[in-house]
């Protein structure tokens, strides 16, 4: 009976090649992706994962991460302490290196079919009808122009030391995220869709030291977000992760879709969060091809701006560290592993969306 069990499970490895098969078709038929995947098998399964996972208040994510990396370690020290005290047959090594390979395949299968094959989907310019091609020193700085003076303003409409936002919990300020996703929804009904509300996760300060602000966990469609960062940066963060729950895996594309979702949102701290995402973004983009303007411009920040900004750089330079190394060169070699060659230089190219968007906007 032992042997018959091994032989049903031992089959089971193949889902690695099966993912990796779909993965090579994916690549060369994008439209076929984007048409019978993400918005077909996906959209069922994310909103339904989404939905019942959402019942749960807390991230479920998070807490099968943790159990997840406790069982990984102790079920790893076993089998060393017993190659070290020789108390382990080659038949009972390969058992477990069986069994181990098994769940890497179950998983990549798994992670394949529940939303890893929207890396592989159209680019979102392409889906929404913009044109994004190489933009002129001039056009960029045009846009920072505007980003800066659309900043600015906003953040004189919001007291970051009123009573009101400090009431403001971050459970409360996720549950609001949704406003801006019905309004962007009817603009671009592929993003549209009733998901679950983002989570806050428990652990947020921990996950600051990995230099990560929010996580989407594909096997329970939850968006999570690090509740421990500036709280200027917790609606964009959000909308962020639910981007990724409307299926657009790209980073550069959750960026400016969470740009999007801010800017459109009723409430004045999602769109000032908004704009900031923006325009960092945009005048990194600007100290990169041109050092002059980038400090000419950053000029016309507002002194409240400025005291923000600050406070962002501050409060990361707390948890610069290996630990932070480390998350950045796993989350580079992750990008890269799934379609987004520029690894985390991916992100930048959120600002070829922006100058496409403000093209449109400005057409004489």
């Amino acid at each position: 009976m032992k042997k018959k069990k091994g032989i049903n499970s031992l089959w089971l490895v193949v889902l690695a090649p099966m993912g990796a098969i779909l993965v090579s078709l994916s690549l060369k038929n994008p439209h076929l992706v984007e048409k019978l995947y993400s918005n077909g098998i996906y959209r069922y399964i994310g909103i339904f994962l989404s939905n019942v996972t959402g019942i749960v208040p807390f991230s479920l994510g998070e807490f099968i991460v943790i159990f997840t990396f406790l069982f990984i370690l102790i079920y790893a020290i076993k089998i060393l302490i017993k190659i070290i005290t020789r108390h382990i047959s080659l038949q009972n090594f390969y058992r477990h290196f069986k069994n181990v390979i098994i769940a890497i395949s179950v998983v990549y299968f798994a992670f394949i079919i529940l939303w890893g094959l929207n890396y592989y989907r159209l680019p979102l310019s392409k889906i929404i009808g913009l044109d994004t091609k190489p933009a002129s020193i001039n056009e960029l700085k045009s846009l920072c122009i505007n980003l800066i003076e659309e900043t600015n303003s906003l953040r004189k409409e919001l007291d970051l030391n009123s009573q009101n936002l400090n009431k403001d919990t971050y459970s409360q300020t996720l549950k609001r995220a949704y406003k801006g996703y019905d309004k962007v929804g009817q603009l671009y009904p592929v993003l549209d869709g009733k998901y679950g509300t983002p989570k806050a996760v428990l652990f947020s300060k921990g996950m600051s030291y990995t230099g990560i602000t929010g996580i989407y966990f594909p096997f329970t469609a939850e968006a999570n977000v690090n509740v421990h960062i500036p709280y200027v940066s917790i609606p964009s963060t959000a909308t962020h992760e639910m981007a990724h729950q409307r299926g657009f895996a790209r980073e550069d594309e959750a960026n400016y879709i969470a740009y999007l979702a801010c800017k459109l949102h009723p409430d004045v701290d999602f769109q000032y969060s908004g704009y900031l995402l923006a325009l960092i973004h945009s005048m990194n983009a600007l100290y990169s091809s041109d050092i002059e303007a980038y400090y000419e411009l950053n000029n016309r920040y507002s002194p409240e701006l400025k005291k923000d900004l600050i406070a962002m750089n501050e409060y990361w330079k707390r948890f610069e560290g290996p630990i932070e190394k480390a998350s950045n060169k796993v989350n580079n070699t992750y990008l890269k592993s799934n379609n987004q060659k520029d690894g985390i230089k991916s992100y930048g190219r959120m600002v070829d969306l922006l100058i496409a968007e403000y093209r449109e906007e400005h057409k004489k």
